[in-house]
């Protein structure tokens, strides 16, 4: 079955840009060490200086030839722009080159306007005139009907991810994918760096039966891909049944390159997204979302400021006694202006990672969650097991209740993580 599917996207499947790297032979890498083939040298530098290219400008250096005489409708939100700061539906509306009829807009919205769990809903854009689609909440076919009604032959992916599982763009991803195939559409993805590397995955991997937005399929907490190589995996591996994909990659990233690294502006890809500096503790630090404590929303540091009413210095102590690897703790107090705790002061901590190389925002994570627990007795997780849906099973919450410590959690899902490494290295478009 699985042999058979893979062959039929040989035919389905393409790549444009560049050619796809050569799959690596199977193992997990150490941290620090990129899973995918070995490193043979960047690619040529862009003109003008500029060592990198998204999916976007090789596209449009190429004249949109992939996209001609075709009808586009573009999923896109504010992220989706040149490294001038424009944003591509902008650019490509201006462009008689290409047939721009249509825009699809996530979570957040196509302009970004709304906040989490809100979009903008259906309209036309004041600034160029397009009809707007809303896709957020919406799957399978009614989403298919989305795109049927749309008029559209092609529907093209531009959203930066944050690199973590639970970081819904991808699903949205996920989703439009498998409505694009529902409704005989064309899915064209334009990459864009994985802000925090591609060097390895890390984390548990999702168990099918805890399936949310919030986690589509089994893959792990910090996946190591870009949207176009998780596209390539999603068509394979997940989906009901191959869409017609193509990606149009990148050039001058490596797997190893972290987001300043691109020399593109950072866009927050959601309000509470706004540096790359949140993106690297994200995958981590969104655990205590299933918690009672503050993950930081409503302040200035959503995500590197993590506490509740109650707590005090001993949390600090505590989590920097644990030895964990590029991060320290501070004890730290704020007040956030929405979400847990709004207008309260709370004690806590704020990450500071002083080496990205060597951090590990999921053992992180767990580490803080063993420590809050050790250390405040208030601790509680939320009533719903939202952390279940976040680590993707119930063994993250049921060892650090029996009493486990960050090394034993860590250890539970190795196995499970060793094989998505495997099955992800099938995928790699980079080096």
């Amino acid at each position: 079955m699985r042999l058979s599917r893979r062959s039929l996207l040989a035919t389905t499947t393409a790549t444009l840009a560049t050619a796809a790297a050569p799959p690596a032979t199977a193992g997990a890498a150490p941290r620090g060490q990129a899973e995918g083939p070995a490193e043979s040298g960047r690619a040529a530098p862009v003109p003008g200086g500029r060592g990198l290219r998204t999916g976007f400008e090789q596209l449009s250096a190429d004249g949109y030839a992939p996209l001609d005489g075709e009808r586009v409708g573009v999923v896109t939100n504010p992220t989706g722009i040149t490294r001038d700061a424009r944003h591509i539906v902008d650019v490509m509306h201006a462009d008689d080159r290409v047939d721009l009829t249509a825009v699809f807009g996530p979570e957040h919205g196509f302009r970004g306007t709304a906040q989490a769990g809100g979009s903008e809903g259906r309209h036309d854009d004041p600034a160029t005139g397009l009809p707007v689609y809303d896709t957020y909440l919406k799957s399978g076919r009614p989403l298919a009907d989305v795109f049927t009604a749309s008029g559209v032959d092609t529907v093209v992916f531009d959203i930066q991810d944050a690199g973590a599982r639970f970081y819904t763009y991808i699903w949205t991803l996920y989703d439009c994918m498998e409505a694009a195939r529902i409704a005989g559409k064309r899915f064209v993805v334009l990459d864009r760096p994985n802000p925090v590397t591609g060097r390895a995955a890390l984390g548990p991997v999702l168990h099918p039966e805890f399936a949310t937005f919030v986690g589509r399929q089994p893959i792990a907490q910090v996946h190591g891909m870009t949207v176009a190589e998780l596209a390539r995996l999603f068509n394979a591996e997940f989906l009901t049944a191959p869409v017609r994909l193509e990606t149009v990659r990148m050039s001058g990233w490596r797997r190893s390159d972290f987001y300043d690294a691109s020399g593109l502006p950072w866009v927050p890809p959601s309000p509470n997204m706004p540096t790359p500096e949140t993106a690297l503790v994200y995958a981590g630090t969104c655990l205590f979302e299933g918690t009672n404590l503050s993950e930081g929303r409503g302040t200035t540091r959503p995500f590197e400021l993590l506490g509740a009413e109650g707590i005090d210095g001993r949390w600090a102590a505590g989590a920097n006694g644990l030895g964990l690897a590029g991060v320290r703790f501070r004890e730290a107090y704020f007040a956030p202006t929405f979400s847990k705790f709004r207008g309260r002061t709370v004690g806590g901590v704020q990450l500071h990672v002083h080496d990205r190389e060597a951090f590990d925002p999921v053992r992180t994570g767990v580490g803080l969650l063993v420590s809050a627990k050790r250390t405040w007795s208030g601790f509680a997780w939320r009533p719903d097991h939202w952390i279940d849906r976040l680590t993707g099973s119930e063994r993250v919450r049921t060892m650090i209740d029996a009493g486990a410590d960050t090394d034993e959690v860590v250890a539970g899902w190795r196995e499970e993580l060793a094989a998505f490494r495997r099955t992800r290295r099938e995928y790699l478009l980079y080096r």
